[in-house]
Order: structure tokens, then C-alpha cells, then sequence
């Protein structure tokens, strides 16, 4: 029988008038590869929190994914986490001149009486786990201030960061705890932060797949299509169809990183065993990973095969980049190979006159937007939203507060529960099946800024009047009213950050 802990009495939680939640900010990079929008609208946002409301307790929780060492040049940090250098990494990235005056603005909000900072780790910013840049960050933002000391906590054991507003529980947590790709592995992270406090090195670390993916694969596209990590959904499966339909020459990279998931994940992963949560239902029989990342619109690339069993999409594309990488001619691959080997040879050399690359592309971001809904703040049936949800039990917390996806949202859990996502601050591209469904107007409309590839010619793009790059920098608040009611919102902040507004509303 499963042990049952009591939980934390509310009365031994942090409580606060006001809570605001902002995440995914993935500070990091050299400019060309910096994500992050609207940097003055942050450094203002976080300089209004420090000085509204003076006689309210204030709390600001980053939570996760506020830094982005995998955005590093691989110069910077060759491997999958910073190690004996981890503190001058850290350092280096919130000293760089993009990103200096939001660090300003940490420091004079933390340094403000009534305001509490709290830093949650995320998956792109492990080494916020390490004591050593714990030490720096804690020197940085509080400096001789000994009362400000009081008012920095860090949460970086995936334990979360519980607290209270008013009378209601809030629960705040990244949320790549239940992300088979990118959860995180906090016992070899503590004992990294011992190795790097004597001095030793740790020569077994394992990144997990969503970290090989981004320093493997997607850095290198990047170089080419800056684009790339700001497509929603983070569909891992279909985000491979794209990948291998800009650059075949992935496709050996992603086989090795998608036999590297564990066991678990194929079989039903176990979302919720770090966090105490009921299993995942069994999948069926494994399906084929490449055969997951090409969907039906890239599928419909391949010749009819008669009677002919139709060839495996992993071996098609392994035999064809196999050929690529040898500099072989089309004339050297099998028969049996021919469909996804000539979409990946027109894309090296543009022999296949009946698809050219845009189209290629166009078909991949049809497979990969097939029914979504990301940008819908309401819809409650986002895979990793629910899996978030089921792993914290109800008694826990009237909200949760969660990022991760990228996504904002403010979802109705019933019996005055509510789950809210605070979104993200970088850019976002906002792709809709009507601007992919006409062929002719993807090729002469969107194609040409994406096939350029570079950030100012994203956020110079429009698509029939509308910028191609969104303007959602989102934020949540819960507060207490002056009757006492605890509300959440999830909020849009706009401006140079001294105004926002609520994109919805609702009362636990």
C-alpha cells in the first residue's frame, strides 16, 4: 500500500498578498540566437512589481527556464552543462548587454522591502541547481544587504515552490517534471554540485533527450533557420518531420537520441513517480520513431509501393542520409528508398522538380499543427498541461502555476481548482492551417521569410497585415482582494511593462 504523506500545514507556507509568476524567459545566446523579446518591457515590469503596492507582501517567482545555457556556443559550454566553469557561464550570460538591465531590475526588486524573489529551476537552466552559481546569483542580486538575503529563495530540487496568497494553496513548479523528454535528474545534479564545489570532474553525465535534441540538432539548424524553437506546439514528433524536411543531414542524430528515451517511455511513461502521482496507461505496440515524425501530409510524399510492403520511414531516411553523407548520387538508392530519399535529395540539390523544398516544408508544418489549439488559453487537453495537473494531488494546491510549453493558459479544474501556465516572453510564431493550406500563398508570402532565416527578417514579416511574430509576453497573478477573496489572472504585459491586462479572470 502506498505511503500517503500528511501535507505542509498552510500555516507553515510562505504567504503573500500578491504573487505574480512569469517563466521561459531563456536568457542566453549571442546575439542572432537570443529568443527573448521585449527586454525594456521586462526590466520595466519587474521595476513596476518593486515599487507598487509598498505595503503588500509582493512575491515574484521565475519558474524556470530563466537563463538558457543550451543556447550557448558550444565554445562556452561543449558539453550538455556547464561544469567547473558553471558560475562564469551564468555570469557571462547576465552580464551580456541584452540581458544586463533585467538582472538591474532583480536586483533592485529583491533589495525592496516586501518583495520576495524566487528562482525555480527549469530544463534549459540546470546549473541554477549548482551551489557555486547559487553563491554567485545570491552576491549579485543582494549584494550588503543582509535583509534582502531573506527575501531570495531558490527551488531547485524539482521539488516546486508551495506557498499561500490569502487562504487558497499555490503550487508553483516548471513543469518538464512530467516531460519524458526533459525531466530533469536531480540526484546526478547534486551530485554534480558536489563535484564542482571539490573540484573533481563527473565524467558519467547523461543529458536527456529534449537537452541532446536542442545541442545536437536544433543549435545546428539554427545557424540556418533561427526560427526553429519558436514554432508551437513543442510536438517532438512532428517538430522531427521539420527538421529532417530543412536539414537531412539530422537524421542519424535523431535516431541516436530517440533510442536514448527510456524504456518506460515507449512502454507508458511513468509521468507522475517523481512527484507521487498514478502511472500512465500503457501505450500500444511501439510505432516506428520516424514513422511518428513523418505525418500523413510528408507521407503522401512516397510512390505507391503495389503490393509491395511499404519500407519503414526510419530505414528510408537513414539508407538516404547514409547516401548523402557519402556523396552518392540519387541514382545509388534503393528502389525501396526512393520516397523519402528523393524528398531529402531535392532538399540538398533540388533534383525533384515535382517537390520543391518549400513544399516540403509546407507539408511538414501541416503534420505538425494538425488540430492544434495551443493558442487557445482555455483548452484543458494539452497532453502536458494534463500531466502537470495529475501529478500534484488536489489537497496540494487551489492553483497551480506552471510554464514549459510556451503556451499560456487559465483552465477550470473544477471544485474551486484552476490551473493557469504563465507562458513565455520570447518570440513566438503563430502558424494557422489556412496560411499553410494554399500552396501558392505559403510559397510567396511566408516561405520567403522563413527560408531567409535570420530574426530581424521574422519580426520585420507581416501575413495580411499581422506580424508573423506574436506579442504575448503573459504573466500570472494571484492576489487577495481587500475583502479577502484570493483571484487568479492570467495577465498580458504590454508596453515598456507599466501597464498590463487580465486575459481572463476567475476566483478559487
Amino acid at each position: 500500500m502506498p505511503i500517503m504523506p500528511d501535507l505542509p500545514s498552510a500555516d507553515d507556507l510562505p504567504s503573500f498578498d500578491d504573487l505574480y509568476v512569469i517563466s521561459d524567459l531563456h536568457m542566453g545566446g549571442e546575439p542572432g540566437f537570443q529568443i527573448l523579446q521585449h527586454t525594456n518591457r521586462l526590466a520595466g515590469f519587474i521595476h513596476r512589481l518593486a515599487s507598487q503596492t509598498p505595503e503588500r507582501r509582493l512575491a515574484l517567482v521565475l519558474n524556470g527556464d530563466v537563463i538558457d545555457t543550451l543556447a550557448e556556443d558550444k565554445k562556452t559550454v561543449p558539453d550538455y552543462v556547464a561544469m567547473q566553469d558553471a558560475p562564469q557561464v551564468v555570469a557571462g550570460i547576465i552580464d551580456r548587454d541584452a540581458f544586463s538591465g533585467i538582472w538591474q531590475a532583480l536586483v533592485d526588486f529583491v533589495r525592496t522591502p516586501n518583495r520576495h524573489l524566487v528562482i525555480v529551476i527549469g530544463n534549459h537552466d540546470i546549473e541554477l541547481a549548482l551551489p557555486a552559481v547559487q553563491r554567485m546569483l545570491t552576491a549579485r542580486l543582494v549584494g550588503d544587504k543582509p535583509a534582502a538575503r531573506a527575501q531570495l529563495e531558490f527551488s531547485t530540487t524539482g521539488g516546486g515552490y508551495p506557498c499561500k496568497v490569502g487562504d487558497k494553496r499555490v503550487f508553483c513548479t516548471h513543469g518538464n517534471e512530467t516531460d519524458a523528454w526533459n525531466y530533469n535528474r536531480y540526484e546526478a545534479l547534486a551530485q554534480l554540485g558536489r563535484h564542482v564545489d571539490v573540484g573533481k570532474p563527473l565524467d558519467n553525465w547523461q543529458a536527456n533527450a529534449g537537452t541532446r535534441i536542442v545541442k545536437e540538432v536544433m543549435n545546428e539548424v539554427k545557424t540556418r533557420y533561427k526560427w526553429i524553437d519558436l514554432l508551437k506546439p513543442e510536438n517532438k514528433a512532428m517538430l522531427g518531420g521539420v527538421l529532417l524536411t530543412l536539414d537531412p543531414r539530422q537524421a542519424r542524430k535523431l535516431a541516436d537520441i530517440i533510442a536514448i528515451l527510456p524504456d518506460r517511455v515507449t512502454a507508458g511513461f511513468d509521468r507522475d513517480s517523481r512527484l507521487g502521482g498514478a502511472e500512465a496507461t500503457p501505450a500500444d505496440a511501439p510505432v516506428s520513431p520516424f514513422d511518428q515524425m513523418l505525418g500523413p501530409h510528408l507521407q503522401q510524399l512516397r510512390p505507391a509501393q503495389g503490393a509491395s510492403p511499404a519500407p519503414r520511414a526510419d530505414d528510408m531516411l537513414l539508407a538516404a542520409e547514409s547516401a548523402l553523407q557519402d556523396g552518392l548520387g540519387a541514382s545509388s538508392a534503393n528502389e525501396s528508398t526512393l520516397g523519402s530519399f528523393q524528398l531529402i535529395w531535392d532538399r540538398m540539390t533540388g533534383w525533384l522538380t515535382g517537390m520543391p523544398k518549400e513544399e516540403a516544408l509546407r507539408r511538414a508544418l501541416l503534420d505538425w499543427l494538425d488540430g492544434d489549439r495551443s493558442f487557445d488559453p482555455t483548452y484543458g487537453k494539452q497532453a502536458d498541461d494534463k500531466a502537470i495537473v495529475a501529478s500534484i494531488a488536489p489537497a496540494a494546491a487551489d492553483f497551480i502555476v506552471a510554464g514549459h510549453t510556451h503556451l499560456a493558459r487559465d483552465i477550470d479544474l473544477g471544485n474551486g481548482r484552476r490551473y493557469l501556465n504563465s507562458g513565455t516572453w520570447i518570440r513566438l510564431i503563430r502558424l494557422s492551417p489556412t496560411l499553410l493550406d494554399d500552396s501558392t500563398d505559403f510559397r510567396t508570402t511566408l516561405y520567403p521569410a522563413l527560408d531567409k532565416g535570420g530574426m530581424a527578417d521574422l519580426d520585420e514579416c507581416t501575413i495580411n497585415g499581422e506580424p508573423l511574430i506574436l506579442d504575448r509576453t503573459t504573466a500570472v497573478r494571484i492576489y487577495k482582494d481587500a475583502e479577502g477573496a484570493t483571484h487568479g489572472e492570467l495577465r498580458r504585459v504590454t508596453g515598456d511593462g507599466s501597464t498590463d491586462e487580465a486575459l481572463s479572470t476567475a476566483r478559487a
